[in-house]
């Protein structure tokens, strides 16, 4: 891709830095050889180093040297697609775990309390961790409550996090929630590098903006971006924009 060949060195010196372009500019390329050369885990069905889709991710990480200023274990990878296998799998975990239970709260029916307590208390105990991180039942809120408790509940301070267009579960307003728990994190010592076509997210205060459309990679002012003066002028004549098309 132009944008990988042309790369020789990217500095990220901000808690939050975020890549804008359209599809196809390399942006979502760029990010998962990243994740994958830190090696951060992934939130989602497939592992980075066993997921197919990310096999050439990982031939471009291969070719990635970073350089850090303070090494970090912590954090995680997040695509949108993967986020809703993540969000299953949860819940299919929680529902094995109600089923379980139910089963051994059957077998010990006619046991005293304390055997009862005791052949079920691991359950319960799994079952309320898995409540405090996830809440009581992540199918029942929508896509962005959920999308938010997770993020919230994995996100360590200290931690880097790679996330490709995370806004795809998220309203306008769970976006502007989103911006603020960014900057929660950073101010504790967290690294984000995002990929987005949100205006909103975009926004995030002290960014670093890059735009991958015309490569090299080259830093961007937040107003003069596309996405942004795209938007802002359909906001103002929606009618007129909608005549022309």
């Amino acid at each position: 891709m132009p944008l990988v060949r042309a790369l020789e060195r990217w500095d990220l010196e901000r808690p939050i830095t975020i890549l804008v372009g359209e599809n196809g500019s390399g942006k979502s390329t760029l990010l998962e050889g990243l994740a994958v050369a830190a090696g951060l885990p992934a939130l989602g069905a497939e592992d980075v180093q066993t997921d197919p889709t990310l096999r050439a991710a990982r031939d471009l990480a291969r070719c990635l040297r970073l350089r850090w200023s303070r090494r970090t274990h912590r954090g995680f990878f997040l695509r949108a697609e993967d986020f809703f296998s993540f969000s299953k799998r949860v819940a299919a975990l929680r529902a094995g775990l109600c089923t379980d239970l139910g089963e051994m709260e059957a077998r010990f029916a006619d046991r005293p309390a304390q055997a009862r307590a005791l052949a079920t208390g691991p359950l319960r105990k799994e079952l309320a961790a898995l409540q405090e991180r996830y809440g009581l039942d992540p199918d029942a809120a929508s896509h962005g409550e959920t999308f938010l408790r997770i993020f919230q509940s994995r996100a360590v301070p200290g931690g880097l996090y790679v996330l490709d267009e995370p806004e795809a579960a998220l309203s306008p307003t769970r976006q502007l929630g989103l911006v603020a728990l960014l900057g929660d994190l950073a101010g504790e010592g967290c690294q984000f590098v995002l990929a987005t076509h949100s205006p909103v997210l975009m926004a995030a205060p002290g960014a670093a903006i890059f735009s991958c459309d015309e490569p090299p990679l080259r830093r961007v002012a937040y107003a003069d971006l596309p996405a942004v003066t795209l938007l802002r002028d359909f906001l103002n004549r929606p009618e007129q924009f909608l005549r022309r098309l």
